[in-house]
């Protein structure tokens, strides 16, 4: 049976599975092959934990972070939608419940409103 997210300690595996798939991804893959993953996974660990439990840890852009990929790397609706169908079944596979829903909503609210200011 599965459990909910509840705290870090679940949004680690998630991330680390998460990003496990993005890596041999055939639409999107390329773009992490530069990735310093020591740096990158607290970073996103911090995000998450943020977006689900409110806890104040991230203070990043997104945003511009992928604004500047975007001039690196053009991002399209492609890139976009390979995002959201792994981080979504990634979530599936992983956790049931409240914040697995939750963060799955703000996935998807997240890469849209990305895609919509950046292509």
């Amino acid at each position: 049976m599965k459990t909910d997210i509840i705290g870090r300690n679940e949004l680690e595996l998630l991330i680390n599975t998460f990003y496990d798939k993005v890596k041999g991804n055939s639409v999107i893959g390329f773009m992490f092959a530069h990735v310093n993953w020591e740096k990158h996974l607290p970073i996103m660990y911090a995000f998450w934990e943020n977006t689900l439990f409110y806890t104040g840890g991230y203070t990043g852009n997104p945003l511009k972070t992928h604004q500047a990929l975007n001039k690196i790397c053009p991002l399209n609706a492609a890139h976009f939608h390979a995002w959201q169908k792994l981080f979504i079944a990634t979530v599936d596979e992983l956790f049931e419940g409240e914040k697995a829903e939750l963060a799955k909503q703000r996935a998807i609210s997240i890469s849209t409103v990305m895609q919509i200011k950046i292509t």
